[in-house]
């Protein structure tokens, strides 16, 4: 704590620094979205989900999960029920090839490819096609529901603070946006209904942590009435660095233990977490003040 609590930044000499940087990370990312694209689940792109329940114990997730790999697209493999269970979920994504192919073909291909991996005997215990409509509408609500959430953190920044404030905080949660897809599409995780949890999450989790410091810039500006806006930025952001590191860090390593021992299933969600967390950070103390001061300066 008292590490922390001695640092003295000042924000407005890297202010720009860290504009460019940011600038090229984002670009960076949204090259690589638009050469490699940012492949959608089962959730979003439709697919069928096939519980198979094994004859015998002792078949693990990484065997189920090698035999359905030639299968198209990258299949979900999840142990369903307790650990002691011989059910595992599979979730496959419908082929480019044949849009048309029915419940019944893609169970088919399942079952062929458990078969041609030489697993105990198995049953298909349940199956289900989620279709590329229900994909869709799902979609359209994710964006509905980012675009519902930028609004109300505008509207709430603008009256509890300024203007220049809420354009500030805005501008850091679409850099946190950016980035984070942009290192999904590299890392070549799919964007699933998890992973637009994880989004949402980040989302409220980098803009409370600019909301404290945007709040201490509040108060010390009526402690440091004579002081410019520059100098009363940096006693605040240097006021909060020790809760803004210390959670950080804790969270941090939260979501690391998650992605280690979590599972195949939830290492989508804590990857986008870890750099969700990164980049909140780094877009709170940089871009959200830089430019909080920039457009003050110009309306002053």
């Amino acid at each position: 704590m008292r590490t922390f609590t001695s640092v003295n930044l000042n924000v407005g000499r890297w202010r720009w620094h860290a504009i460019v940087f940011s600038l090229m990370v984002v670009v960076a990312g949204i090259a690589t979205m638009a050469v490699r694209g940012l492949s959608l689940g089962i959730d979003f792109s439709g697919g069928t989900a096939v519980i198979v329940e094994f004859a015998r114990p002792g078949v693990t997730s990484d065997e189920v999960r090698g035999a359905v790999a030639p299968l198209p697209g990258d299949a979900v493999v999840q142990q369903y029920g307790a650990s002691g269970d011989r059910r595992f979920l599979i979730r496959t994504v419908t082929a480019e090839a044949e849009p048309g192919a029915g419940l019944e073909s893609q169970v088919r291909q399942v079952a062929q490819a458990l078969d041609a991996a030489a697993l105990p005997g198995f049953e298909i215990v349940e199956r289900e096609l989620v279709s590329a409509a229900i994909g869709s509408d799902l979609q359209r609500r994710g964006i509905y529901a980012a675009a519902a959430s930028m609004a109300a953190i505008a509207i709430y920044i603008g009256i509890r603070f300024r203007f220049a404030f809420a354009v500030g905080g805005i501008a850091a949660t679409l850099h946190d946006i950016l980035v984070t897809l942009g290192c999904l599409a590299i890392a070549g995780y799919d964007l699933s209904l998890n992973v637009t949890a994880a989004l949402l999450t980040m989302v409220g989790y980098s803009v409370n942590d600019t909301i404290v410091v945007f709040d201490r810039v509040r108060e010390n500006r009526t402690l440091m009435r004579r002081e410019p806006l520059d100098a009363i930025v940096n006693v605040s952001v240097s006021q909060t660095m020790a809760r803004t590191i210390i959670t950080a860090g804790t969270t941090f390593l939260a979501v690391l233990a998650l992605y280690v021992f979590g599972g195949e299933t939830l290492r989508g969600f804590a990857f986008t977490m870890l750099v969700g967390i990164v980049s909140g950070t780094y877009s709170t103390v940089f871009i959200a003040s830089a430019i909080a001061v920039g457009l003050s300066r110009r309306g002053s």
